[in-house]
């Protein structure tokens, strides 16, 4: 081994391990870091636009854009997370009160049912919903304890979440106002043809805006939309009901029908059926159709992935991530493809400088 090869390699090791402590000790704020770069890569399209219109400087047209992110896009959110944990408490105590008697609601699904639906169940081994109901109990109290104990953890971690959120934003500032002296630093940095990064990057970008740009705002529509039919039909905790509609509807092939068909059926079961009808026919043309018409205009085929690959990757990266991996899922998912896809095109090694 010459003096030239130990220096590199040497180089390389060092590269690794300074690369490593980095991402360490960015971990406590990796959310904050994460979502900078969300938002930068959204919003720089804006920034470009009054560069050119208005002939700012880029300190100016970085500040301007940074505003319009925190009112578009900062504040609903937290206005929205302050309610939802609200409601979550509320729905707790109501719970644990008895005023929300979901095994009341179980029962009364099991006597609304047909006694050859009620045989059917018993051949299939689902005739006994006394353990059903206990199960959907339990987890409906699971789950409002879990949403009022983030009400005591916001109030704990007041400071930490303070400081994340400014972080966000500072960095939100400067990838704006630096982010294409940053690519251009890196993409010189990474050992591939110009070509395969510049692949790459835009896999990246598209993946990116796809899912939060176009899915972010379907699924807002969806739960907006179903919420405020919920609220309509006199349903207690719309708001609760709305965030998980929205949620679920960013799941492909799962969509916002779980939550409201299975209400329109209780309704229908249970006498209410001008409610179950109104429900089952606003959710199938009105929730559905947001999803059938927007979807394709805001997403459009940015991905270039099958739906099975980002369902299966967007709860993967959920359960690895958090709340964080509905994105993070579908871009390891893309750029995983995409390498691949490179790698295949190019299977000889690389020679390295």
């Amino acid at each position: 081994m010459n003096a030239t090869d130990l220096q590199y390699k040497t180089l390389l090791l060092l590269l690794v391990l300074v690369t490593l402590a980095f991402i360490w000790i960015l971990l406590p704020y990796y959310g904050a870091v994460f979502w900078a770069v969300i938002l930068g890569i959204l919003f720089t399209p804006l920034q470009r636009r009054l560069a050119q219109r208005y002939k700012w400087s880029r300190k100016i047209t970085s500040l301007v854009t940074l505003i319009v992110c925190v009112v578009v896009a900062v504040l609903p959110m937290v206005i929205i997370s302050a309610l939802l944990v609200q409601e979550g408490a509320a729905l707790y105590k109501s719970i644990e009160s008895g005023q929300l008697d979901i095994a009341g609601y179980i029962n009364h699904i099991k006597s609304a049912l047909p006694v050859s639906m009620q045989h059917l169940l018993d051949r299939v081994g689902m005739g006994n919903l006394e353990g059903l109901r206990d199960r959907i109990t339990s987890w409906a109290t699971a789950g409002g304890q879990a949403l009022a104990s983030q009400a005591f953890y916001v109030g704990q971690g007041t400071f930490d979440v303070i400081v994340g959120f400014g972080v966000m934003l500072y960095l939100v500032y400067f990838f704006l106002r630096d982010g294409p002296d940053l690519i251009r630093r890196v993409r010189s940095a990474i050992p591939l043809a110009e070509q395969q990064k510049r692949r790459l990057q835009l896999k990246f970008t598209r993946v990116v805006r796809a899912t939060v740009k176009g899915n972010m705002l379907v699924a807002m529509a969806q739960g907006a939309l179903g919420g405020v039919m919920f609220w309509f039909l006199g349903i207690p905790s719309s708001l609760l009901w709305a965030v998980l509609m929205a949620f679920l509807s960013l799941l492909p092939a799962v969509g916002a029908g779980v939550v409201w068909a299975p209400v329109a059926l209780y309704f229908m079961l249970n006498g209410a059926l001008w409610k179950g009808v109104v429900l089952a026919l606003y959710g199938v043309f009105v929730i559905g159709l947001v999803d059938n018409v927007l979807r394709p205009i805001l997403v459009g085929k940015d991905t270039r992935m099958p739906d099975y690959l980002v369902l299966v990757s967007t709860l993967g990266g959920i359960s690895v991530f958090g709340l964080n991996g509905f994105v993070i899922g579908p871009l390891i998912a893309a750029l995983f493809m995409s390498t691949w896809s490179i790698f295949a095109a190019n299977p000889k090694p690389m020679q390295l400088p």
